[in-house]
């Protein structure tokens, strides 16, 4: 199983350096898992830099994979890791619902570097 953080799917959207090394985790749609707090993310991103349709377009895409909505549990997970690791809010329910589904995470935020679990590559400017 994969997630993909919102750094990871807004460089495949734009088709940017690193795109082929996030291509397979987000083109493999039966163990694609998408946090809903990437829609947010990655939708927000989009409509700040090009307009709604296109935000629309590219969360609907995200939406192939299986959605998984922040509960309580997740929540308390996120919170423990945010504290444990010093990871923002939004990097520490990414990492526990991937860590809760047992998926590798996909990213090019530089927080997640040497985090098991984790397959990071580097932001290429």
């Amino acid at each position: 199983m994969n997630v993909v953080d919102s750094s990871a799917w807004l460089e495949y959207f734009a088709d940017g350096p690193n795109a082929a090394f996030f291509a397979p985790a987000i083109e493999d749609l039966d163990h694609l898992i998408v946090p809903s707090l990437t829609i947010f993310e990655v939708f927000k991103r989009i409509l700040q830099q090009r307009d709604e349709t296109a935000a629309l377009r590219a969360t609907a895409a995200m939406q192939q994979g299986i959605l998984v909505d922040l509960d309580s549990t997740l929540a308390v997970n996120a919170a423990k890791l945010s504290h444990d690791r010093r990871l923002p809010l939004a990097d520490s329910i990414i990492l526990a619902t991937a860590q809760s589904q047992g998926a590798t995470l996909w990213t090019q935020d530089a927080d997640f570097d040497g985090i098991d679990g984790v397959k990071y590559r580097k932001k290429q400017r």
